[in-house]
């Protein structure tokens, strides 16, 4: 790279530029989740009658010497119809199925609990 040598000034803007942008996405992503974690304090806790209509999980890293990283996900179809799709940690994950039905509480776009119920009518 002959040419950091030729223009201090360049590898000075270069450098100040990359911190920028670092720094920017770490700041976004910081005011992103407060902003997020704020909405979801204002909204009510509900609790509706839902079904379990899929799971899914999205694993990240765990290749060479790093550890993997999952999040885990499920989408609830509530009595209208519509459906919602909430993160949740593993072990609440494991303990729901496909095709349950029970009593969904949740706030915004936290997760609080599913309880199952046994018969398919409380929907």
């Amino acid at each position: 790279m002959f040419f950091l040598h030729d223009d201090p000034s360049f590898a000075s803007i270069f450098i100040t530029i990359i911190f920028f942008i670092v720094f920017g996405s770490i700041a976004f992503a910081l005011i992103s989740s407060i902003s997020q974690w704020t909405k979801n304090n204002k909204e009510p806790v509900l609790t509706v009658p839902a079904k379990i209509v899929t799971k899914r999980s999205n694993t990240r890293g765990g290749s060479g010497d790093s550890s993997a990283h999952t999040t885990y996900y499920v989408t609830f179809e509530v009595q209208s119809g519509d459906r919602l799709e909430l993160k949740m940690a593993g072990t609440d994950y494991g303990q729901l199925a496909e095709g349950d039905f029970g009593l969904l509480t949740f706030q915004g776009t936290r997760y609080h609990q599913f309880e199952r119920q046994k018969k398919e009518s409380a929907i």
